[in-house]
């Protein structure tokens, strides 16, 4: 700084004499960190950020297991589908919606993890842990093949421990959004693209088949709600469903069973008479040809 603030000794200022008349260096460096600490709160976060590992018993064979879930209140939805398929703005939740046991091959809808009896336990062992040669996983989180793995390790074991016809039909609706999520993960530029694309197209309506199946025989069995869903929701669900396979009349029956119930909410109606509209347009379409 030199001589330019000499003399201020003798006002006993002394101290300043150094100061920086132009350049706050002490200033400028807590600016910057609060701009980079600014920067690092809007930075769109990415799957990882979202997931940690969380100690799992397993209610089949009793041993302690090391499982990927998303951490609580952190993933941001921004849409459904009209299936009811959730979308979420940093990673695909149904890629977690799967808890699997890596020692013994128990597999189930994580809210249904622990409901598993005696007996069925011991039917899991016999058919499944016999035979089961472990689970492998390569990253930080799941990829889209890995929870479809998993996915179809649940549904077997539901199958085999007896489960219920819509534990079974929901997880081949996760099924089918998980392919669907698979087919939209494809970048634009990869070579091949249009044909996974329909490839995973048929999949995916295989699994919406079964899951429309499942539901409608799940209709005739089980009480309401059924996997969380009330009466009419569900009936939605169904419509929609057998909209998107294809099955137009069973689609209309469950919309006019929506449509004409003053009980029903009209967000659930609006979403039934897009589906009737969509119907009528093909039907218009095929009429002209």
């Amino acid at each position: 700084m030199g001589d330019v603030l000499s003399g201020l000794e003798s006002m006993g200022l002394g101290n300043l004499s150094n100061i920086e008349l132009f350049d706050d260096k002490k200033a400028k460096a807590e600016a910057e960190k609060k701009k980079a600490e600014k920067a690092a709160e809007v930075r769109e976060l990415e799957e990882k950020d979202l997931i940690y590992i969380k100690n799992v018993e397993c209610a089949c064979c009793g041993q302690s297991f090391k499982e990927r879930a998303i951490r609580p209140g952190k993933a941001r939805m921004i849409s459904q589908d009209m299936d009811l398929r959730p979308r979420y703005k940093e990673l695909d939740t149904m890629k977690y919606n799967i808890t699997a046991c890596p020692i013994c091959g128990y597999a189930a809808l994580t809210r249904d993890f622990i409901h598993l009896s005696s007996g069925q336990a011991k039917l899991v062992k016999e058919k499944i842990s016999m035979n089961f040669t472990g689970l492998k996983y390569e990253g930080e989180t799941y990829s889209y093949d890995e929870a479809i793995a998993r996915s179809k390790l649940a549904l077997v074991n539901t199958v085999v421990k007896r489960g219920k016809i819509s534990e079974r039909a929901y997880i081949c609706l996760t099924l089918g959004w998980l392919t669907r999520g698979k087919a939209e993960s494809i970048a634009e530029d990869v070579p091949g693209r249009e044909e996974m694309v329909k490839k995973f197209s048929d999949e995916e309506n295989d699994y919406l088949l079964k899951a429309a199946e499942g539901f409608t025989e799940a209709l005739l069995k089980e009480s309401f709600p059924i996997c969380g869903l009330d009466e009419y929701t569900f009936f939605y669900l169904l419509s929609a469903l057998d909209y998107e396979t294809g099955r137009y009349n069973d689609s209309l029956k469950f919309i006019e069973k929506i449509l004409i119930n003053r009980a029903v909410s009209e967000r659930i109606k609006d979403k039934a008479r897009r589906i009737k509209e969509a119907i009528g347009e093909i039907r218009a379409t095929e009429n002209k040809q």
